[in-house]
């Protein structure tokens, strides 16, 4: 009787040198975890890819960088996805979870200059310096603090955006970015502050990477499980809980701070603080509310962001995000009446 070969996972991700980097390190940590298996990568590119030149403010939300991968997961030819765990939409398709969330890198935003400049943070900039970033939700928060700056979209990977940043004759004078992207892919250095709370919070589940797979393949769930860091796991459904009642996505002013507290026992318990924020496009109105309570499971995390984000929307922010949709529905309009592709 022929034995049958171990099965090989294949692990797959977006192609861009960040996804790549990400990916490999997933791989490589299950790896660690389950030495007698074997694992394998693949990438492809995305229709978050494709756009580079439009905002994400009229993208049509995060299944942009998901949904042709999802694609090749429901088809079976790949068997987990590695995603930034901020880029995967709050709902997902039909037969597909997240089964796994690794441990979580410094999750704030970070100012990186042009180099050369002498500029460390963004009250050393002169009056009318422009400032690259593709976030609404970082906009809408250092227009708050920095009115005096000028805010000017910046597409591309990471590589594109510090090349646009350092061009001679380019336009911006610092652009703001995830740390956890300068730090996995090895431009710590070019850091010349951090940007974090109370002055900008950061998106939800910014810094966390997800393991998403088939909702029928017990198998691969639990190789998830087996690295899954549950501390990361618990404030990361909180926040996503959060968002998905506010219905906002990557490109909605909805900002979050996150602290846990593990219980000194050793069970699967702690303080969770979860603070969350919407602002307006131009940062007139700025709602903020801050809930903390114990939690013994992921499920309790989420009712924690759930009732945040029902405070929020009671106490002003259902107005915001009502005047976003209707800003948005009017420049899609706009770009279709200037023959321009808008992806919805």
């Amino acid at each position: 009787m022929t034995a049958t070969a171990p099965r090989k996972f294949t692990l797959a991700s977006r192609a861009s040198q960040l996804a790549q980097v990400q990916t490999n390190w997933a791989r490589d940590l299950l790896a660690k975890v389950h030495p007698t298996l074997e694992f394998d990568t693949s990438f492809m590119t995305t229709g978050g890819d494709h756009n580079q030149s439009q905002a994400l403010y009229l993208l049509g939300g995060k299944a942009l960088w998901t949904k042709e991968l999802e694609v090749a997961l429901a088809e079976g030819a790949v068997d987990m996805l590695v995603h930034c765990l901020k880029d995967v939409p709050t709902a997902l398709p039909d037969g597909c979870e997240i089964a796994g969330v690794l441990e979580r890198e410094d999750p704030v935003d970070c100012l990186v200059v042009k180099e050369g400049a002498p500029w460390k943070r963004l009250e050393d900039l002169p009056d009318g310096s422009v400032v690259g970033t593709s976030s609404v939700r970082r906009v809408a928060q250092l227009k708050r603090h920095f009115p005096k700056l000028v805010f000017k979209d910046v597409r591309g990977n990471l590589n594109t955006r510090l090349a646009k940043l350092d061009a001679p004759d380019g336009p911006y004078a610092a652009i703001v970015l995830a740390r956890a992207g300068m730090v996995r892919l090895g431009f710590g250095d070019r850091i010349t502050s951090d940007l974090g709370p109370p002055t900008l919070l950061y998106a939800v589940s910014q810094g966390a990477l997800a393991l998403e797979i088939r909702a029928d393949d017990d198998e691969a769930r639990a190789l998830c499980r087996s690295v899954t860091h549950w501390q990361t796991e618990y404030v990361c459904r909180a926040e996503r809980a959060c968002l998905r009642v506010l219905e906002g996505g990557c490109s909605v002013p909805v900002g979050v701070y996150a602290t846990f507290v593990e219980a000194e026992n050793g069970e699967h318990k702690g303080r969770l603080e979860l603070v969350g924020a919407v602002t307006s496009l131009q940062g007139e109105t700025h709602v903020e509310h801050k809930i903390e309570a114990e939690v013994h499971t992921a499920e309790e995390a989420e009712a924690i962001g759930v009732k945040l984000a029902e405070v929020l929307l009671e106490t002003g922010a259902k107005a915001i995000l009502d005047d976003i949709n209707v800003d948005r529905n009017r420049k899609i309009e706009q770009a279709k009446a200037n023959n321009e592709k808008v992806d919805v």
